[in-house]
């Protein structure tokens, strides 16, 4: 990492590698990785915070989450230290991300994955346990369904393909993200 610390956002549907990405740039930037699943599933041991969520829409439901990361993330941005967020973000979560680091005078960076192939995509799905404590696995029904309102972002300073290799994405990482 240089003297600045980044706010590096990885965002695309579920199963497309984000989570394996932000790990990879974490250790890169000697960063910590704040991801919207994992923050959720701490409040799933709260029933009437459970009840108050069911009772908001998708959006405002999101919209808790990333707040949290952002505050999280700005907390690790004041004493200096790059952040990674992991999440399915869409354009006004990708917006206010790049708000939140212009307003720490720190650069940003916005990541999209994607599997252009179905059968892979599926693929990367099945047996796949993210074990986190709260949460729920994903299955291809959920992921498909995610898909059908899924508006890939533009504007991304980089695309990456899951049908790719992991090492070629990698790299094309590291070149976003600056000499070590």
């Amino acid at each position: 990492m240089g003297a600045e610390p980044t706010m590096l956002l990885i965002t695309g549907p579920p199963g497309t590698g984000k989570s394996t990405v932000a790990d990879a740039a974490a250790e890169r930037l000697r960063a910590a990785v704040l991801a919207w699943d994992w923050v959720m599933a701490g409040l799933t041991p709260f029933a009437e915070i459970q009840a108050a969520l069911r009772d908001l829409d998708h959006v405002a439901a999101r919209r808790v989450g990333w707040s949290m990361l952002w505050n999280l993330a700005v907390a690790q941005l004041r004493e200096g230290r790059s952040v990674v967020l992991d999440g399915c973000a869409r354009a006004p979560e990708i917006d206010r991300t790049r708000l939140v680091a212009a307003g720490e005078g720190v650069t940003c960076r916005v990541v999209v994955t994607r599997c252009r192939d179905t059968t892979v995509h599926r693929a990367r799905l099945d047996g796949r346990a993210r074990n986190i404590p709260g949460w729920y696995e994903l299955d291809w029904g959920h992921v498909a369904g995610f898909l059908s309102r899924w508006d890939e972002p533009a504007g991304a300073d980089l695309y990456l393909d899951a049908v790719d290799p992991l090492p070629d994405n990698l790299v094309r990482l590291g070149d976003l993200l600056g000499p070590t």
